[in-house]
C-alpha cells in the first residue's frame, strides 16, 4: 500500500510536471486539514511522509505541564510517562492517530485539499515554464472551439487563441496542428491561461526568423513590421554585411522562402523593403509596389507629399487607403499623395501666383509718390530758375559771380 503511494505520487509528478516534493508537502497538508476536520482544529497535529518508503505517520502532540488547563494540547506528567517512561516537565510528547480513524468525510476533504493543492502546483509550473517562452513561435493542435476562441494543446496545458488574435477568414478543424505567437501568460484565481497569437505583426517576424538563416544568424535584421492580418505585411530589412542583400535574401530563390511564410499566412501579401536613413527614399520604397517619382519632405511636421503617375495613383493609396496606410506606420510620416497632373496643375498655379506678385511688387517700386500740388510747382519752379543760371554762368566773371549771389 506504500508503495502504491510513492507510484502515484511519481506518476503525478511526470504527467503534470510537478516537483515530487512538492506533491508530497500538499498530500502532508491535506491530511493535517482532513486530521484537524475529525479531531478538532486547535488540535497539535503534525504529518509526515517518509518520501522513499511512502510510510505516513500522523502525530498528536501535547506539551507535558504541571496544572492541565487545556487538555487538547497539555498532558500530565503522569500521563505522559504512561505512554514515554523518560518523559520530564516541558517535554513534548506525540500519540499515533490511526489512519483509519479519519473516516469517510475526512478522506473526502483530504481528497479534496489534495486536488487543489496538485492543481496550484501545476499552474505555477505552467506559469513558470511558459512565461519563459512569452514571443516565441509554439506548435499545438485544435481542440476545438469555444464561443469562436480556439482551444489548442501544446504539450503540457490548453492555450487559448483568441477570436481578436486569429487571422480574419482563417478556419481551423478539430485536430489541425497550428503554429502561432505565443503571447501571454495570464495568471487568474482559477487557473493559468496561455494566450495565442496568429494576428500580431510579431508572428511574421519569427517566421521569417525560422525561414531566412540571414535573420537568425543577425545577418540580416528586420528593422520595423506593420500589419493588417489577412490582407498585407509590410516589414523593413537592413544587412550588416554589404555583401548580402536583404530583400533577396528575405525572398529567397524564385521566392522560395517569403512564399512559405505567405501560404502560413494563407495568402496574405508581404511587401518586403529596404531600409534605409535617407526618409525620401524609404518612404518611396514603402509604398511598394506602385511606382514613385517625387516624394517633398517637410522635417519639422514629419510629414510627405508623394508624386505618382496617373495611372499608380490608386495602386500607390491602395484598397481603403491600405497601402499608404501602412507605408505611414512603417516609416513613422504623415503621408500624403497626389497624381503627376494634379501636381503640375498646383506648380502652374503657384507659378502664377508667384508671377503675380512679383509684379505687384515691381509696380510698387517704380510708382513716385504724389505730393502736395503747391509743393509741387515751387519745386518745378526752382529746377527752371537752376536751369537758367546754369546757363548764364559761363559769360559772368567769378566776381560778377558772387555779386550776384550777394
Amino acid at each position: 500500500m506504500k508503495s502504491e503511494l510513492m507510484v502515484v505520487i511519481d506518476q503525478i509528478g511526470r504527467e503534470k510536471g510537478i516537483d515530487k516534493a512538492k506533491v508530497i508537502a500538499a498530500l502532508e497538508s491535506a491530511l493535517i486539514t482532513a486530521a484537524k476536520k475529525r479531531f478538532g482544529h486547535s488540535e497539535n497535529i503534525q504529518v509526515d511522509i517518509d518520501a522513499e518508503t511512502g510510510e505516513i505517520s500522523i502525530v498528536k502532540k501535547k506539551t507535558i505541564a504541571e496544572n492541565v488547563l487545556d487538555s487538547k494540547n497539555e498532558i500530565s506528567l503522569e500521563d505522559a510517562r504512561l505512554i514515554d517512561e523518560e518523559a520530564e516537565m516541558g517535554d513534548e510528547i506525540g500519540s499515533l492517530i490511526d489512519l483509519e480513524e479519519f473516516g469517510r468525510i475526512a478522506a473526502q476533504a483530504a481528497k479534496q485539499v489534495i486536488c487543489q493543492k496538485v492543481r496550484e502546483a501545476e499552474w505555477e509550473s505552467i506559469e513558470r515554464e511558459y512565461s519563459k517562452k512569452e514571443g516565441e513561435l509554439v506548435h499545438g493542435v485544435i481542440l476545438g472551439q469555444e464561443r469562436r476562441n480556439y482551444l489548442v494543446d501544446i504539450g503540457k496545458t490548453e492555450a487559448l487563441l483568441p477570436i481578436q488574435e486569429q487571422i480574419p477568414r482563417e478556419t481551423h478543424r478539430r485536430g489541425d496542428r497550428v503554429r502561432a505567437l505565443l503571447l501571454e501568460v495570464r495568471r487568474t484565481s482559477k487557473d493559468v491561461q496561455v494566450i495565442l497569437s496568429r494576428a500580431h505583426p510579431q508572428f511574421v517576424v519569427k517566421l521569417f526568423g525560422l525561414e531566412v538563416p540571414e535573420i537568425a544568424e543577425k545577418i540580416v535584421e528586420i528593422k520595423g513590421v506593420v500589419r493588417e492580418p489577412g490582407d498585407r505585411t509590410k516589414i523593413s530589412v537592413a544587412s550588416r554585411d554589404k555583401a548580402v542583400d536583404p530583400v533577396g535574401a528575405c525572398v529567397g530563390v524564385k521566392g522560395s522562402r517569403v512564399q512559405a511564410i505567405v501560404r502560413e499566412l494563407h495568402g496574405e501579401k508581404i511587401d518586403i523593403i529596404p531600409w534605409t536613413n535617407d526618409p525620401r527614399v524609404f518612404i518611396g520604397e514603402a509604398l511598394n509596389p506602385a511606382s514613385i517619382e517625387k516624394v517633398g519632405i517637410d522635417e519639422h511636421k514629419k510629414s510627405a507629399l508623394v508624386v505618382v503617375a496617373d495611372s499608380q495613383l490608386s495602386l500607390a493609396i491602395g484598397k481603403n487607403g491600405q497601402n499608404v496606410r501602412l507605408a505611414a506606420k512603417l516609416t513613422g510620416w504623415k503621408i500624403d499623395i497626389i497624381s503627376s497632373t494634379e501636381y503640375e496643375k498646383q506648380k502652374l498655379e503657384r507659378d502664377r501666383e508667384i508671377k503675380a506678385a512679383l509684379a505687384e511688387e515691381a509696380a510698387q517700386i517704380t510708382e513716385e509718390p504724389v505730393g502736395n500740388s503747391e509743393e509741387t510747382e515751387e519745386s518745378e519752379a526752382g529746377i527752371l530758375e537752376n536751369s537758367a543760371v546754369m546757363q548764364t554762368e559761363p559769360e559772368q566773371d567769378s566776381p560778377s559771380r558772387d555779386t550776384a549771389s550777394q
